[in-house]
């Protein structure tokens, strides 16, 4: 536990209703007798009048809340104001704090860093309190709250006592030829190894789910100029975000608009149409809406109703299994009789088909995201140190000599500890000795 106590507003800069000002360390308890010359009951919110220690003036009227070690978010003493949230109140008592000897403003995320440093929560969940606080639809919120909950944390955890357990096995048998134990044990070692590896493998074999919620799914709207690929974007966005004409080519670039798709994360791209550009400008946003469909986690392509079933072969090579066909302008279409069922025919016009349509996109989402399945990983570190696991249980399993392998299992354990923040040699001592009575 660090000597340094520090504060800081713990809800949102700016005008509002309350604030929360916490505290948190060794001098807590000295700055509430300070401030209000209180010290009241753990956790039960009491009222209080917060004064200024240098002149005795009146700061505000609020509630304290008083959370003593080791039970409170940090592991430290901590203590909450609840104070009005006005500026003038805010600034008045963050600066009658940082008055207080052995007080200093704290550093961004410290009040976190000081919970994982007292083992309040590993980093998986520190993580999740971060994606949390981000989350902007429901799905982010549900992903962050079971991360936060510990799901990864006891999925990493199990994992790493299986593989510690192994390699105490194994260096039992390194180290004690002469203690007569069982040749099923390397067996024994040897089959858990293999099991891990499958089930990490299983794990990383994901298809990015988890960094699809937590990141956004990026959909591309393409097709031919003209078929009302930007009404869509608007009609989706619910707003004009993009420039609607009947001038081919109108839109040049990109156009990106964040929302909340049916709870998921998502990314619309409007692009430019695609045919035999016109001027160099055009050229290169055609160029820029073939590549973002390249990248996209989905695409709508758009076809013309009124021309259907006629398609250019342009928009026809982009179609693949995360492709969702829509067919505009349904109500110019002729006859449909040879439509194919898959396919969405929809008036943006009209609104004809957008509520089916919409179903079929967010059901698409949903599948792209696996949601409500299992514990997915969720950011780019988590699958690096799950890569280089595996790679060294590939390794140790390929290996024909005990103490190389036994190293390639050393370097696997130390990348599921660096995972949830945990890295202990002497976990490996613990359970030699505990499972094999050496020295009987």
């Amino acid at each position: 536990m660090t000597e340094e106590t520090i504060f800081a507003l713990a809800s949102a800069v700016g005008r509002a209703g309350i604030a929360v000002i916490r505290v948190s360390g060794t001098k807590t308890a000295t700055a509430l007798k300070t401030l209000s010359c209180v010290l009241p009951l753990p956790r039960k919110a009491v009222r209080s009048r917060f004064i200024d220690p240098s002149s005795g003036e009146l700061l505000d009227d609020g509630l304290l809340l008083w959370f003593p070690a080791p039970h409170s978010f940090t592991g430290e003493d901590v203590a909450e104001l609840h104070v009005h949230g006005g500026r003038a109140v805010v600034d008045s008592l963050l600066t009658a704090l940082s008055a207080v000897a052995g007080l200093r403003p704290a550093e961004p995320g410290e009040f976190t860093r000081r919970a994982f440093a007292n083992d309040k929560m590993d980093l998986t969940q520190a993580e999740a309190l971060a994606d949390l606080v981000d989350a902007e639809t429901r799905a982010q919120q549900k992903q962050a709250l079971r991360q936060m909950g510990g799901a990864l944390k006891e999925l990493y955890d199990d994992w790493r006592l299986r593989l510690v357990q192994a390699l105490a096995h194994l260096e039992a048998v390194i180290d004690f030829p002469d203690e007569d134990l069982s040749p099923e044990v390397a067996d024994k070692v040897w089959g858990e190894v293999s099991g891990l590896e499958r089930v990490i493998t299983d794990h990383l074999n994901d298809q990015g789910r988890g960094e699809r919620i937590r990141e956004g799914l990026m959909v591309a709207i393409v097709g031919p100029p003209n078929v009302g690929k930007s009404s869509l974007l608007n009609a989706l966005a619910q707003r004009d975000a993009a420039i609607v004409s009947a001038i081919p080519g109108t839109t040049r670039d990109v156009i990106e608009v964040h929302m909340d798709l049916g709870g998921y994360a998502v990314t619309l791209a409007d692009t430019a149409g695609l045919r035999d550009a016109g001027d160099v400008i055009e050229s290169e946003g055609i160029r820029r809406a073939v590549q973002r469909a390249a990248q996209a986690d989905l695409k709508i392509v758009v076809f013309d109703g009124a021309t259907y079933p006629a398609r250019d072969v342009a928009t026809v090579a982009l179609i693949d299994r995360d492709t969702l066909v829509v067919i505009n302008k349904a109500d110019l279409l002729p006859s449909r009789k040879d439509a194919d069922t898959t396919e969405q025919f929809i008036s943006v016009k009209t609104g004809f088909g957008m509520e089916s349509f919409l179903g079929q996109l967010q059901s698409l989402v949903r599948e792209k995201t696996g949601a409500n399945v299992g514990t997915p990983l969720t950011r780019t570190r988590h699958r690096k140190a799950l890569e280089e696991c595996r790679d060294a249980l590939v390794r140790a399993r390929a290996i024909d000599l005990p103490e190389l392998a036994a190293e390639d299992l050393r370097l696997a354990a130390k990348s599921l500890g660096r995972l949830t923040g945990r890295v202990d040699v002497e976990e490996v001592l613990d359970v030699v000795f505990r499972d094999f009575c050496i020295g009987k």
